[in-house]
Protein backbone atom coordinates (compact mmCIF):
# COMPACT_ATOMS: atom_id res chain seq x y z
CA UNK A 1 0.00 0.00 0.00
CA UNK A 2 1.24 3.46 -0.57
CA UNK A 3 -0.12 6.72 0.03
CA UNK A 4 0.99 10.62 0.81
CA UNK A 5 -0.14 10.29 4.16
CA UNK A 6 3.46 9.86 5.77
CA UNK A 7 4.92 13.55 4.05
CA UNK A 8 6.32 12.03 0.74
CA UNK A 9 5.69 12.15 -2.58
CA UNK A 10 5.03 8.12 -3.89
CA UNK A 11 5.86 8.70 -7.44
CA UNK A 12 8.90 10.85 -6.71
CA UNK A 13 12.43 9.25 -5.53
CA UNK A 14 12.93 9.26 -1.38
CA UNK A 15 15.98 11.56 -0.94
CA UNK A 16 18.18 8.89 1.00
CA UNK A 17 21.64 9.29 2.61
CA UNK A 18 24.88 7.50 1.59
CA UNK A 19 24.21 4.09 3.08
CA UNK A 20 25.87 0.61 3.45
CA UNK A 21 24.94 -2.97 3.48
CA UNK A 22 26.34 -5.85 5.19
CA UNK A 23 24.31 -8.99 4.81
CA UNK A 24 25.24 -11.95 7.38
CA UNK A 25 22.98 -15.06 6.81
CA UNK A 26 19.25 -13.86 6.70
CA UNK A 27 19.54 -10.65 7.85
CA UNK A 28 20.86 -7.40 6.50
CA UNK A 29 22.81 -4.59 8.59
CA UNK A 30 21.97 -1.23 7.05
CA UNK A 31 23.38 2.13 8.01
CA UNK A 32 24.87 5.58 8.14
CA UNK A 33 28.30 5.53 9.05
CA UNK A 34 28.26 8.91 9.24
CA UNK A 35 26.45 9.21 12.42
CA UNK A 36 26.60 5.76 13.29
CA UNK A 37 22.99 4.61 12.92
CA UNK A 38 22.34 1.59 11.99
CA UNK A 39 19.53 -0.80 11.16
CA UNK A 40 18.59 -5.00 10.97
CA UNK A 41 16.86 -5.63 7.89
CA UNK A 42 15.37 -9.04 6.64
CA UNK A 43 16.68 -9.73 3.40
CA UNK A 44 13.59 -8.32 1.46
CA UNK A 45 13.38 -5.45 3.26
CA UNK A 46 17.03 -4.23 2.50
CA UNK A 47 16.16 -5.05 -0.98
CA UNK A 48 13.28 -2.60 -0.53
CA UNK A 49 15.65 0.40 0.86
CA UNK A 50 18.18 -0.44 -2.13
CA UNK A 51 15.98 0.53 -4.60
CA UNK A 52 14.94 3.44 -2.90
CA UNK A 53 18.37 4.71 -2.29
CA UNK A 54 18.69 3.70 -5.88
CA UNK A 55 15.74 6.16 -7.04
CA UNK A 56 13.10 4.16 -7.81
CA UNK A 57 9.87 5.77 -6.49
CA UNK A 58 8.09 4.27 -3.73
CA UNK A 59 4.93 3.30 -5.78
CA UNK A 60 7.44 1.64 -8.17
CA UNK A 61 9.23 -0.23 -5.36
CA UNK A 62 5.74 -1.79 -3.85
CA UNK A 63 4.52 -2.77 -7.00
CA UNK A 64 8.08 -4.33 -7.66
CA UNK A 65 7.69 -6.00 -4.25
CA UNK A 66 4.31 -7.29 -5.11
CA UNK A 67 5.33 -8.99 -8.35
CA UNK A 68 8.21 -10.26 -6.45
CA UNK A 69 7.11 -11.99 -3.33
CA UNK A 70 3.50 -12.06 -4.43
CA UNK A 71 1.92 -9.88 -1.38
CA UNK A 72 1.67 -5.66 -0.62
CA UNK A 73 4.08 -3.70 1.57
CA UNK A 74 3.47 -1.01 3.61
CA UNK A 75 5.62 1.48 2.22
CA UNK A 76 4.33 3.98 4.73
CA UNK A 77 5.57 1.83 7.74
CA UNK A 78 9.13 1.16 5.89
CA UNK A 79 9.61 5.24 5.28
CA UNK A 80 8.82 6.07 8.61
CA UNK A 81 11.77 3.38 9.94
CA UNK A 82 14.00 4.87 7.45
CA UNK A 83 13.34 8.44 9.17
CA UNK A 84 13.39 7.01 12.77
CA UNK A 85 16.76 5.67 11.36
CA UNK A 86 17.89 9.38 10.03
CA UNK A 87 18.28 7.72 6.71
CA UNK A 88 16.07 10.32 4.69
CA UNK A 89 17.28 13.54 4.12
CA UNK A 90 15.16 16.03 4.98
CA UNK A 91 14.98 17.98 1.56
CA UNK A 92 16.25 17.15 -2.13
CA UNK A 93 17.73 20.34 -2.28
CA UNK A 94 21.32 21.07 -3.94
CA UNK A 95 22.59 21.89 -0.39
CA UNK A 96 21.52 18.39 1.06
CA UNK A 97 22.52 16.61 -2.07
CA UNK A 98 26.32 18.34 -1.32
CA UNK A 99 26.46 17.19 2.29
CA UNK A 100 25.18 13.69 1.26
CA UNK A 101 28.21 13.26 -1.13
CA UNK A 102 30.37 14.60 0.92
CA UNK A 103 33.00 12.28 1.84
CA UNK A 104 32.85 11.55 5.72
CA UNK A 105 35.77 13.25 7.68
CA UNK A 106 38.55 10.49 8.29
CA UNK A 107 38.64 9.22 11.64
CA UNK A 108 40.96 10.08 14.10
CA UNK A 109 44.19 8.10 15.04
CA UNK A 110 43.50 5.61 12.51
CA UNK A 111 47.09 5.23 11.25
CA UNK A 112 48.26 4.83 14.84
CA UNK A 113 45.40 1.98 14.82
CA UNK A 114 46.57 0.21 11.88
CA UNK A 115 50.18 0.79 13.42
CA UNK A 116 49.38 -0.75 16.81
CA UNK A 117 47.95 -4.10 15.03
CA UNK A 118 50.51 -4.56 12.73
CA UNK A 119 52.17 -7.36 11.97
CA UNK A 120 55.31 -6.49 13.42
CA UNK A 121 53.48 -5.34 16.54
CA UNK A 122 51.87 -8.57 16.74
CA UNK A 123 55.54 -9.88 16.77
CA UNK A 124 56.77 -7.45 19.50
CA UNK A 125 53.20 -8.51 21.50
CA UNK A 126 54.09 -12.13 21.59
CA UNK A 127 57.82 -12.13 22.25
CA UNK A 128 56.94 -9.68 25.35
CA UNK A 129 54.49 -12.22 26.57
CA UNK A 130 56.74 -15.20 25.57
CA UNK A 131 59.86 -13.13 27.79
CA UNK A 132 57.07 -12.66 30.80
CA UNK A 133 56.39 -16.47 30.69
CA UNK A 134 59.13 -17.58 31.11
CA UNK A 135 60.89 -15.25 33.41
CA UNK A 136 57.90 -16.16 35.92
CA UNK A 137 58.65 -20.13 35.32
CA UNK A 138 62.18 -19.60 36.17
CA UNK A 139 61.72 -17.45 38.73
CA UNK A 140 58.09 -18.24 40.64
CA UNK A 141 58.33 -15.44 43.24
CA UNK A 142 57.07 -13.41 40.09
CA UNK A 143 53.71 -15.27 39.56
CA UNK A 144 50.99 -13.22 40.83
CA UNK A 145 49.48 -14.35 44.54
CA UNK A 146 47.59 -11.68 46.59
CA UNK A 147 50.36 -11.57 48.43
CA UNK A 148 51.91 -9.09 46.30
CA UNK A 149 49.40 -6.68 47.26
CA UNK A 150 50.50 -5.78 50.83
CA UNK A 151 53.75 -3.73 49.00
CA UNK A 152 53.26 -1.76 52.07
CA UNK A 153 52.42 -1.88 55.69
CA UNK A 154 50.05 1.24 55.24
CA UNK A 155 47.15 -0.08 53.70
CA UNK A 156 45.83 3.04 52.91
CA UNK A 157 48.95 3.81 50.74
CA UNK A 158 48.16 0.15 49.09
CA UNK A 159 44.25 0.94 48.59
CA UNK A 160 45.42 4.70 46.82
CA UNK A 161 48.08 2.90 44.84
CA UNK A 162 45.92 0.41 43.65
CA UNK A 163 43.08 2.79 42.27
CA UNK A 164 45.36 5.01 40.94
CA UNK A 165 47.49 3.00 38.78
CA UNK A 166 43.26 1.59 37.95
CA UNK A 167 42.90 4.55 35.92
CA UNK A 168 45.47 4.49 33.31
CA UNK A 169 45.24 0.89 33.07
CA UNK A 170 41.10 0.67 32.26
CA UNK A 171 41.90 3.89 30.18
CA UNK A 172 44.70 1.67 28.15
CA UNK A 173 42.07 -1.50 28.01
CA UNK A 174 39.42 1.01 26.42
CA UNK A 175 41.65 2.63 23.84
CA UNK A 176 42.69 -0.46 22.64
CA UNK A 177 39.26 -1.62 21.97
CA UNK A 178 39.05 1.88 20.58
CA UNK A 179 41.63 1.76 17.94
CA UNK A 180 41.34 -1.76 17.09
CA UNK A 181 38.03 -0.32 15.48
CA UNK A 182 39.58 3.23 14.43
CA UNK A 183 41.93 1.36 12.43
CA UNK A 184 38.48 0.07 10.72
CA UNK A 185 37.43 3.88 10.27
CA UNK A 186 35.25 3.47 12.71
CA UNK A 187 34.40 6.09 15.48
CA UNK A 188 34.05 5.07 19.03
CA UNK A 189 32.66 6.64 22.32
CA UNK A 190 33.95 5.64 26.19
CA UNK A 191 31.09 6.01 28.60
CA UNK A 192 31.29 5.25 32.54
CA UNK A 193 29.14 2.28 33.45
CA UNK A 194 28.45 -0.10 36.54
CA UNK A 195 28.89 -3.63 36.69
CA UNK A 196 27.22 -5.29 39.86
CA UNK A 197 29.93 -3.42 42.32
CA UNK A 198 32.07 -2.44 39.63
CA UNK A 199 32.40 1.24 37.89
CA UNK A 200 33.21 0.01 34.77
CA UNK A 201 34.90 2.31 31.37
CA UNK A 202 33.21 1.16 28.26
CA UNK A 203 33.88 1.48 24.58
CA UNK A 204 31.12 2.22 22.02
CA UNK A 205 32.02 0.97 18.93
CA UNK A 206 28.06 1.84 16.99
CA UNK A 207 30.18 1.31 12.94
CA UNK A 208 31.31 -2.06 14.56
CA UNK A 209 27.57 -4.48 13.28
CA UNK A 210 28.06 -2.70 9.88
CA UNK A 211 31.62 -4.67 9.51
CA UNK A 212 32.00 -8.45 8.10
CA UNK A 213 32.05 -10.59 11.20
CA UNK A 214 35.37 -11.89 11.28
CA UNK A 215 36.82 -8.35 11.46
CA UNK A 216 35.10 -7.61 14.61
CA UNK A 217 37.05 -10.06 16.59
CA UNK A 218 40.15 -8.01 17.57
CA UNK A 219 38.27 -4.92 18.65
CA UNK A 220 36.63 -7.00 20.81
CA UNK A 221 39.40 -8.91 22.05
CA UNK A 222 41.86 -6.14 21.82
CA UNK A 223 40.88 -4.78 25.98
CA UNK A 224 42.16 -8.05 27.45
CA UNK A 225 45.34 -7.95 24.57
CA UNK A 226 45.75 -4.62 26.29
CA UNK A 227 45.83 -6.42 29.64
CA UNK A 228 48.14 -8.83 29.07
CA UNK A 229 50.46 -7.00 27.86
CA UNK A 230 50.76 -4.42 31.18
CA UNK A 231 51.13 -7.97 33.08
CA UNK A 232 53.84 -9.11 31.45
CA UNK A 233 55.73 -5.47 31.31
CA UNK A 234 54.85 -5.20 35.10
CA UNK A 235 56.29 -8.57 35.52
CA UNK A 236 59.44 -7.69 33.61
CA UNK A 237 59.91 -4.38 35.65
CA UNK A 238 59.86 -6.16 38.74
CA UNK A 239 62.57 -8.67 37.97
CA UNK A 240 65.13 -6.23 36.27
CA UNK A 241 64.48 -3.59 39.30
CA UNK A 242 65.52 -6.43 41.75
CA UNK A 243 67.83 -5.52 44.72
CA UNK A 244 71.27 -6.92 44.80
CA UNK A 245 70.34 -9.53 47.69
CA UNK A 246 67.54 -10.61 45.21
CA UNK A 247 64.74 -8.96 46.96
CA UNK A 248 62.18 -6.92 45.02
CA UNK A 249 62.60 -3.44 45.10
CA UNK A 250 59.64 -1.20 46.15
CA UNK A 251 58.63 0.11 42.63
CA UNK A 252 59.17 -3.93 41.66
CA UNK A 253 56.87 -4.54 44.76
CA UNK A 254 54.21 -2.04 43.35
CA UNK A 255 54.12 -3.29 39.95
CA UNK A 256 53.75 -6.69 41.01
CA UNK A 257 50.76 -5.19 42.89
CA UNK A 258 49.54 -3.81 39.85
CA UNK A 259 49.88 -6.48 37.73
CA UNK A 260 47.79 -8.84 40.55
CA UNK A 261 45.39 -6.48 40.19
CA UNK A 262 44.94 -6.91 36.70
CA UNK A 263 44.75 -10.02 36.62
CA UNK A 264 41.58 -10.14 38.31
CA UNK A 265 40.00 -8.07 35.73
CA UNK A 266 41.01 -10.28 32.91
CA UNK A 267 39.55 -13.32 35.27
CA UNK A 268 36.35 -11.09 35.75
CA UNK A 269 36.07 -11.05 31.79
CA UNK A 270 34.92 -15.22 32.33
CA UNK A 271 31.92 -14.23 34.18
CA UNK A 272 30.05 -14.95 31.23
CA UNK A 273 26.63 -13.59 33.19
CA UNK A 274 27.65 -10.22 32.87
CA UNK A 275 28.63 -8.35 29.68
CA UNK A 276 31.98 -9.09 29.76
CA UNK A 277 33.95 -8.89 26.07
CA UNK A 278 33.63 -12.63 26.20
CA UNK A 279 30.43 -12.80 26.53
CA UNK A 280 30.86 -10.05 23.15
CA UNK A 281 32.88 -12.33 21.22
CA UNK A 282 30.61 -15.23 21.79
CA UNK A 283 27.74 -13.41 20.89
CA UNK A 284 29.27 -12.23 17.46
CA UNK A 285 30.44 -15.40 16.68
CA UNK A 286 27.33 -16.93 16.49
CA UNK A 287 25.34 -14.34 15.15
CA UNK A 288 23.37 -13.67 18.54
CA UNK A 289 20.90 -11.13 18.51
CA UNK A 290 20.04 -10.15 22.75
CA UNK A 291 21.74 -13.62 23.96
CA UNK A 292 22.20 -12.22 27.09
CA UNK A 293 18.76 -12.12 28.58
CA UNK A 294 17.94 -14.96 26.20
CA UNK A 295 20.26 -17.14 28.26
CA UNK A 296 19.33 -15.61 31.92
CA UNK A 297 15.66 -16.78 31.12
CA UNK A 298 16.15 -20.15 29.77
CA UNK A 299 18.18 -20.72 32.78
CA UNK A 300 15.47 -19.33 35.23
CA UNK A 301 12.84 -21.39 33.06
CA UNK A 302 15.10 -24.49 33.53
CA UNK A 303 15.27 -24.09 37.33
CA UNK A 304 11.72 -23.46 37.33
CA UNK A 305 10.77 -26.49 35.64
CA UNK A 306 12.82 -28.64 37.76
CA UNK A 307 11.01 -27.09 40.80
CA UNK A 308 7.60 -27.63 39.41
CA UNK A 309 6.84 -23.79 39.60
CA UNK A 310 5.29 -23.75 35.77
CA UNK A 311 3.77 -20.68 36.75
CA UNK A 312 6.79 -18.63 37.23
CA UNK A 313 8.08 -19.82 33.32
CA UNK A 314 9.07 -16.73 30.88
CA UNK A 315 7.31 -15.96 27.43
CA UNK A 316 9.89 -17.78 25.20
CA UNK A 317 7.67 -17.07 21.96
CA UNK A 318 9.59 -13.81 21.72
CA UNK A 319 13.46 -14.64 21.39
CA UNK A 320 15.32 -14.98 18.04
CA UNK A 321 15.70 -18.59 16.91
CA UNK A 322 19.30 -18.44 17.28
CA UNK A 323 19.78 -17.01 20.80
CA UNK A 324 17.11 -20.25 21.48
CA UNK A 325 19.62 -22.42 20.06
CA UNK A 326 23.02 -21.13 21.87
CA UNK A 327 20.94 -20.46 25.46
CA UNK A 328 20.43 -24.04 25.55
CA UNK A 329 24.11 -24.71 25.99
CA UNK A 330 25.48 -20.97 27.22
CA UNK A 331 23.07 -20.86 29.88
CA UNK A 332 25.46 -23.43 31.41
CA UNK A 333 28.29 -20.74 30.50
CA UNK A 334 26.23 -18.55 33.13
CA UNK A 335 26.19 -21.42 36.06
CA UNK A 336 30.47 -21.22 35.18
CA UNK A 337 30.61 -17.41 35.24
CA UNK A 338 29.19 -17.38 38.99
CA UNK A 339 31.76 -20.10 39.98
CA UNK A 340 34.51 -17.80 38.60
CA UNK A 341 33.42 -14.88 40.19
CA UNK A 342 32.66 -16.57 43.62
CA UNK A 343 36.28 -18.41 43.28
CA UNK A 344 38.11 -15.89 42.28
CA UNK A 345 36.22 -13.35 45.37
CA UNK A 346 37.26 -16.63 47.62
CA UNK A 347 40.96 -16.75 46.76
CA UNK A 348 41.58 -13.15 46.08
CA UNK A 349 39.12 -10.19 47.96
CA UNK A 350 38.58 -13.03 51.38
CA UNK A 351 42.40 -13.36 52.12
CA UNK A 352 43.15 -9.77 51.13
CA UNK A 353 40.05 -8.58 52.98
CA UNK A 354 40.34 -10.83 56.51
CA UNK A 355 44.53 -9.36 56.19
CA UNK A 356 43.44 -6.29 56.39
CA UNK A 357 40.52 -6.26 58.80
CA UNK A 358 42.48 -8.30 61.28
CA UNK A 359 45.43 -5.44 61.04
CA UNK A 360 43.28 -2.83 61.21
CA UNK A 361 41.77 -4.40 64.24
CA UNK A 362 44.99 -5.00 65.58
CA UNK A 363 45.45 -1.55 65.44
CA UNK A 364 42.71 -0.72 66.92
CA UNK A 365 43.02 -2.70 70.13
CA UNK A 366 46.75 -2.33 70.72
CA UNK A 367 46.94 -0.26 72.59
CA UNK A 368 50.43 2.17 73.42
CA UNK A 369 52.28 -0.07 71.26
CA UNK A 370 50.82 0.88 67.80
CA UNK A 371 52.29 4.41 66.72
CA UNK A 372 49.87 7.36 65.69
CA UNK A 373 51.23 6.78 61.80
CA UNK A 374 49.25 2.78 62.09
CA UNK A 375 46.40 4.31 63.99
CA UNK A 376 45.71 7.36 61.39
CA UNK A 377 46.22 4.78 58.24
CA UNK A 378 43.82 2.37 59.68
CA UNK A 379 41.05 5.47 60.60
CA UNK A 380 41.48 6.95 56.96
CA UNK A 381 41.72 3.34 55.31
CA UNK A 382 37.91 2.60 57.21
CA UNK A 383 36.87 5.84 56.29
CA UNK A 384 37.71 5.39 52.51
CA UNK A 385 36.03 1.56 52.67
CA UNK A 386 33.00 3.06 53.76
CA UNK A 387 32.51 5.60 51.12
CA UNK A 388 33.17 2.92 48.91
CA UNK A 389 30.04 1.15 49.74
CA UNK A 390 28.37 4.41 50.05
CA UNK A 391 28.81 5.44 46.95
CA UNK A 392 28.19 1.52 45.53
CA UNK A 393 24.73 2.01 47.28
CA UNK A 394 23.88 5.51 45.50
CA UNK A 395 24.30 3.96 42.19
CA UNK A 396 22.03 0.37 42.75
CA UNK A 397 19.48 2.91 44.22
CA UNK A 398 19.82 5.49 41.81
CA UNK A 399 19.10 3.06 39.18
CA UNK A 400 16.40 1.22 40.48
CA UNK A 401 15.03 4.27 40.84
CA UNK A 402 15.68 5.26 36.80
CA UNK A 403 14.07 1.28 35.92
CA UNK A 404 11.32 2.44 37.84
CA UNK A 405 10.19 5.60 36.56
CA UNK A 406 10.46 3.68 32.93
CA UNK A 407 8.36 0.89 34.03
CA UNK A 408 5.76 3.67 34.99
CA UNK A 409 6.05 5.93 31.81
CA UNK A 410 5.86 2.76 29.43
CA UNK A 411 2.52 1.37 31.62
CA UNK A 412 1.14 5.23 31.02
CA UNK A 413 2.29 5.18 27.66
CA UNK A 414 0.48 1.86 27.53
Amino acid sequence: MVTASAGYDPDRPLPLHQLVYLADGEEVTVGRPDIDSYGIFPADGAEIVRRLEAGATPRDTAAWYLDEYGEGVDMDDVIAALGELEFVRPADTAETVAAAETAPAPVRWQRLGAALFSPPAWIAYAALTAWALVTMVRRPDLAPTYNHVFFTDYYTVVQAALFVFAIPQLLLHEAFHALAGRRLGLRSTLTIGRRLYFIVLETSLPGLVAVPRRRRYLPILAGMLADVLVMAVLTLVADLTREPSGAFSLGGKVCLAIAFAVLIRVVWQFSFYLRTDLYVLISTALGCVDLHDTAKQYLRNRVNRLLGRTGRLVDESGWHETDRRTARWYSWLIVVGYAVSIGSFALAAVPIGYRMLVGVLGRFTGGGEVGWEELLDSAVFSGLVVLQFVIIAWLMIRDRRHRRAQRRLAHVIA
